[in-house]
């Protein structure tokens, strides 16, 4: 007992760390103002507003948005065919099933977007003048949209801003205000009543600095990964200048609806893109092994193990074959210039088992191969049997503190291994623990 407490006390202590996978370091975010086609709608007529589009929904043109009565507005009945009943029926059920408590404002915009889908149903017009922007049923001047848009039931003075005329104040969020127009209050005609946003097409400004702009350069599209829904999609970025600060200019052709009611977007920009296991720089190292094309490779009957048939001589100078059970570290592709040969590889073997000079045979023929070719390969000290044992890594990217290295290394790591941290302290075959 005594003995094996000196041990503790007096042996180097190995700190371990558990490989992971990830990205090697975390992208950037920012903070950008989406800029999109709209426009600000006014009241036709004075008078009490009944909203029938769903704030935030796609909207055809001719569809009605909102009516606008004398009056607060009766009840009134309306038939539909069955057809139509059925539809409604499956709008309610795919509302039912996504509804959540939290967000229960949903529900009016929802009862809205009904209501205007029974006016369409009725074709909005009893008088067969469809295709006025302003119809008249139950009392109400039925307003239609003008074209196919997303309606906004908000505005914020960005409607009219543009790459061109956005300046450096815009993104100051302190100053940002946005007015709500729904209201139960009597409007007057030439109020601010609802925003169409009229295209698809939308961009988004991202202030960079100069490190930015310089680890940007040069790239004409990007992906964008939107913090609000965790959502990914790539767009078309350039940089340009505002009021002399460089700015990035992303251009997106779809996903408008999903933050048509947000000016202002936190986002995360994708460019970390290479991923694998994730381990410190302290703990790589490069080790010296035997070269030896796999070809002469060969597998012990008896034991299974891959191995080595070396040839030697006898006392009475005959040839002796004898199998070597050298541990492989490492299989590595070789590179030809022939696309129609043959994939080839060479092992990494430990240089213990050979010594220079050392000849080996194929299974299956005499033909030789003289062991004495070096080279070193990679790697860290795999701790998870209490002992270190190397294991080859394929450094695919780092940085000051960690690389990330392939999952798909033959002979090499794996998620959740445990190895020495910092190699220098350990020496292959070292008992840790």
């Amino acid at each position: 007992m005594i003995f094996t407490a000196f041990l503790l006390v007096t042996s180097t202590h190995i700190e371990s760390y558990q490989v992971t996978t990830g990205p090697l370091s975390r992208n950037e975010t920012y903070t950008g103002i989406s800029l999109r086609e709209e426009s600000v709608f006014k009241a036709e007529s004075s008078g009490y507003v009944n909203y029938y589009a769903r704030e935030g929904s796609k909207i055809n043109a001719n569809g009605a948005v909102y009516g606008l009565s004398s009056g607060k507005i009766a009840e009134t009945k309306s038939a539909l065919t069955a057809d139509e009943l059925e539809k409604i029926r499956s709008s309610m059920l795919s509302f039912s099933k996504g509804f959540s408590g939290s967000k229960f404002n949903n529900t009016y915009s929802f009862k809205n977007q009904l209501e205007g889908s029974i006016l369409q149903y009725e074709g909005i017009s009893t008088d067969g003048n469809a295709d006025s922007q302003v119809v008249t049923i139950g009392g109400q001047n039925i307003c239609k949209a003008q074209e196919d848009g997303i309606i906004l039931y908000s505005m914020d003075g960005y409607e009219n801003k543009t790459v061109e005329n956005i300046t450096a104040a815009d993104f100051d969020q302190t100053s940002y205000h946005e007015t709500d127009l729904k209201t139960s209050e009597k409007v007057q005609a030439g109020d601010n009543i609802y925003t169409n946003i009229t295209s698809e097409l939308w961009s988004l400004i991202i202030p960079l600095s100069d490190k930015q702009a310089a680890k940007l350069e040069g790239r004409s599209t990007i992906r964008v990964k939107f913090l609000k829904d965790d959502m990914t999609q790539s767009g078309d970025f350039s940089i340009i200048k505002i009021d002399g600060n460089k700015y990035g200019k992303i251009d997106f052709s779809r996903g408008l609806i999903r933050y048509a009611s947000d000016r202002f977007l936190d986002i995360e920009l994708v460019t970390n893109t290479v991923t694998g296991l994730k381990i410190p720089l302290s703990a790589i190292e490069s080790k010296d092994f035997y070269v030896i094309p796999a070809e002469y490779a060969t597998t012990d009957p008896d034991s299974g193990s891959v191995g080595f048939n070396k040839i030697s001589k006898d006392s009475s100078g005959n040839n002796v074959r004898t199998f070597i059970n050298a541990t492989i570290y490492g299989k590595v592709k070789i590179e030809s210039d022939d696309d129609s040969a043959d994939e080839a590889y060479n092992y990494y073997v430990d240089r213990s088992a050979f010594k220079e000079g050392d000849a080996i045979v194929k299974d299956d023929s005499n033909q030789r191969f003289i062991v004495g070719e070096t080279d070193s390969l990679e790697g860290v000290y795999c701790i998870n049997q209490g002992y270190a044992v190397f294991r080859q890594v394929d450094i695919l990217d780092q940085n000051e503190e960690y690389a990330i290295i392939s999952s798909n290394t033959s002979y090499g790591l794996s998620r959740y291994d445990r190895i020495a941290r910092d190699s220098s302290q350990v020496k292959e075959q070292d008992i840790l623990y």
